[in-house]
């Protein structure tokens, strides 16, 4: 028979194991390793002994696999995960916060032809305009990806490696910059790759900070999706009625705009605005509590998707900076 003491100690083993394996480091981990050797022969002036030191105080986080197994955009349908962004607390704080950097806004639609709203959306969107930038170490989450989530480990070693490299490029802290669960950085969620690509200096100082610096952050999301073909004045989407005689796999054909207008209203979906006939168009399906709602999703529209891949999320940008817009007005 097991003693009192004997179960007390087996459980402390158990609780230890426990908070073992959510905080194991990955000092002696071989992809670790692997990794900086990479590094080092890939970048010059990368210090081998400091890397291998920084990711020795890297921590594995059961949560953050937990949360990559579980997105909102695949879990919910549209009438659900609509719900999270489009909700007037969002919408106040928007134009809280675009009355602040107004000045800000309109000189980075003026630079690079996004319209502000759009901006201000995606921000939003993204950290509830910084509010809610994340609070995992970048590290950690980085770390954790690369090395114990399988599926997307390539992905995940390339940002880590983006990461080592923007810390030593910026002096900034790798051990002191929190993010995401997926290692997404400041007001506009930039990974370490699109940080190093695209984040800009916005406001002269000198300095690019996307984590403290709404100026920064404005100009580093105008110049993404500028960089990924935005077209300045032309139409983002269209709402659709769809006949039945719409092919049902155009609705999973991906995000890419591939058919003419023409093309797809001859099918039977039809814009309820009057569009070019030879601009390029994907046919979007959303899931309502009660049927379907079709959209036709033209160029800008899969600009805003290199964003995030999601039609869902594309729209919820859309329709959040359509509220917005109008209280810019006022």
């Amino acid at each position: 028979m097991m003693t009192t003491a004997l179960k007390r100690s087996l459980a402390a083993l158990c609780l230890w194991s426990v908070a073992a394996s959510v905080t194991a480091s990955y000092g002696d981990h071989e992809g670790a390793r692997q990794l900086v050797e990479e590094l080092v022969a890939e970048e010059r002036g990368l210090d081998r002994e400091r890397l291998l030191q920084v990711l020795a105080q890297a921590e594995r986080q059961e949560a953050i696999l937990e949360a990559m197994s579980r997105p909102a955009e695949r879990v919910k349908p549209w009438h659900e995960y609509r719900q999270i962004f489009l909700t007037r607390q969002r919408e106040q704080e928007g134009l809280e916060f675009y009355a602040t950097h107004r000045d800000t806004f309109t000189r980075a639609e003026e630079a690079f032809g996004v319209p502000a709203e759009i901006l201000l959306a995606i921000i939003g969107v993204e950290t509830h305009y910084g509010r809610i930038a994340g609070s995992y170490r970048v590290i950690d989450a980085l770390a954790t990806l690369a090395f114990d989530f399988p599926r997307r480990a390539g992905f995940f070693s390339r940002e880590l490696k983006n990461y080592l490299i923007l810390t030593e490029e910026q002096q900034l802290d790798p051990l002191a910059m929190k993010g995401s669960y997926a290692g997404a950085m400041g007001y506009g969620q930039f990974m370490p790759s699109s940080y190093r690509a695209y984040a800009v200096d916005f406001d002269g100082d000198g300095e690019i900070d996307i984590w403290n610096n709404p100026a920064d952050a404005i100009g580093s999301v105008a110049n993404y999706l500028r960089r990924h073909g935005w077209r300045s004045g032309e139409a983002i989407v269209a709402a659709a009625e769809a006949g039945t005689e719409v092919p049902g796999e155009w609705f999973s054909a991906g995000l890419v705009p591939q058919r003419t207008v023409a093309e797809l209203n001859a099918a039977g979906l039809r814009s309820a605005q009057p569009l070019e006939p030879d601009a390029r168009a994907t046919a979007i399906r959303f899931e309502l509590e009660d049927g379907h709602e079709y959209w036709l999703g033209l160029h800008n529209f899969y600009v805003i998707t290199r964003y995030n891949h999601s039609a869902m999320y594309a729209m919820s940008v859309y329709q959040l900076s359509q509220r917005l817009a109008a209280g810019m007005q006022l």
